[in-house]
């Protein structure tokens, strides 16, 4: 297991939002206290989420609308990994996009346009508008030579009544039909553990994952060597726990008992 540093030495947290902070447009139980406490203690903090739906300004305002006021700069998005991964494998390239805005948008900043015709990528992300002729457009793409990228690997996302299928599940038909495994560019991918280490300006031993699913957050932890946090209040349960070869560092209820869990870990009087 990772040691995890003590209050003391703690600068950084790498958080996850859905399932962590919030069901669809309902704040978890914890948040609140959470938030408060990463602004009371000064803790520098960072939200990746493995959404690529939208971008940084439009989390900012569905936070806001929950009653969490949290500036843009605290975001990294699977779509602004994926835009900053492709710029630097293809710089001024084009792609089919399937995908909301905030996935449109990034690659746009990234000096990407967009082209159904000849593209060097079919990318893909969550979206809703998603249809038997986009699967059939994407197929005749890849099929004529255009790599296919995912947002991230998740198969499904937690909503309010349950779950609902995520970029896993919507890149497999075209992974099917192609025989092309796509390239999957946000968690457990290290690369967003690297930006997000980079962002915050602190080292993987001064950094603390904290997720609700052990096959994205906690082993993208793991992997990336930075101790891990499993809360329950997303989609990993507690009794999933013996089905993984891994174990996160600790698990709690939700967030709002991290607080707790860093007093339990500060250095004693007689040691500090």
């Amino acid at each position: 297991m990772i040691n995890i540093p003590p209050p003391s030495a703690k600068r950084g947290i790498l958080c996850d939002m859905d399932g962590v902070i919030y069901h669809g447009s309902r704040i978890l139980p914890g948040t609140l206290d959470f938030i408060a406490w990463l602004r009371s203690a000064h803790v520098p903090f960072l939200f990746l989420t493995n959404s690529s739906e939208r971008s940084p300004r439009e989390l900012s305002e569905k936070l806001h609308r929950m009653g969490v006021d949290i500036e843009e700069s605290h975001f990294y998005t699977s779509a602004m990994a994926t835009a900053a991964f492709l710029a630097s494998q293809s710089p001024g390239g084009s792609a089919y996009v399937i995908g909301q805005p905030g996935l449109i948008n990034a690659l746009y900043e990234a000096g990407f346009s967009t082209n159904d015709v000849n593209p060097d990528y079919v990318v893909v992300g969550e979206t809703p508008m998603y249809t038997y002729e986009t699967i059939k457009k994407a197929v005749t793409l890849v099929r004529k030579g255009a790599k296919l990228i995912g947002t991230n690997p998740d198969l499904t996302g937690p909503i309010e009544d349950g779950i609902i299928p995520a970029c896993g599940a919507l890149v497999a038909p075209i992974e099917l039909a192609t025989g092309v495994k796509a390239y999957f560019v946000g968690k457990p991918n290290p690369l967003m553990m690297r930006t997000g280490l980079r962002l915050l300006g602190c080292t993987r031993e001064a950094a603390l994952v904290v997720g609700d699913r052990m096959d994205t957050d906690i082993i993208s932890g793991i992997e990336s060597g930075i101790g891990t946090v499993l809360v329950l209040s997303g989609v990993t349960r507690n009794e999933d726990l013996a089905r993984f070869g891994f174990r996160p560092n600790h698990v709690l209820e939700h967030v709002g008992q991290l607080p707790g869990l860093f007093k339990t870990l500060a250095p004693s009087p007689a040691t500090a």
